[in-house]
């Protein structure tokens, strides 16, 4: 992951909030709530569809599902430079807190909590 490529888009979509003064609406509880409305949109794009279906929408109509994922991603990334919350380094900690909680000789081939390994 190239980390220039996020902090050029973290200045972007500063640029774009600051251009219309949202700032002042861009809290951490606002934010954090509108990652969670944007997940349930992505949610929906899936809801009510079996496998088939759902491979059938992501051919025809992936632009979509992506437009969810980047809403996502855009707000996921102002509320980290709002917090001033490297997400590279968090997400590589808690990756490393994964491997414990998921070893490969309990883990593998197994989608059960960590606490019921």
């Amino acid at each position: 992951m190239d980390e220039d490529k996020i902090e050029k888009l973290k200045e972007r979509i500063r640029s774009f909030r600051d251009a219309r003064d949202w700032k002042q609406f861009h809290n951490p509880k606002d934010m954090a709530i509108s990652i969670s409305i944007e997940a349930a949109e992505l949610l929906e794009e899936f809801q009510w569809r079996d496998s088939a279906s759902v491979e059938k929408k992501v051919k025809e109509e992936r632009h979509k599902i992506e437009d969810e994922m980047a809403d996502i991603y855009i707000y996921l990334l102002e509320l980290s430079d709002i917090l001033g919350i490297d997400l590279v380094e968090a997400a590589k900690k808690k990756m490393a807190k994964n491997e414990i909680k998921y070893p490969v000789d309990k883990a593998k081939g197994n989608a059960k909590k960590y606490t019921e390994l």
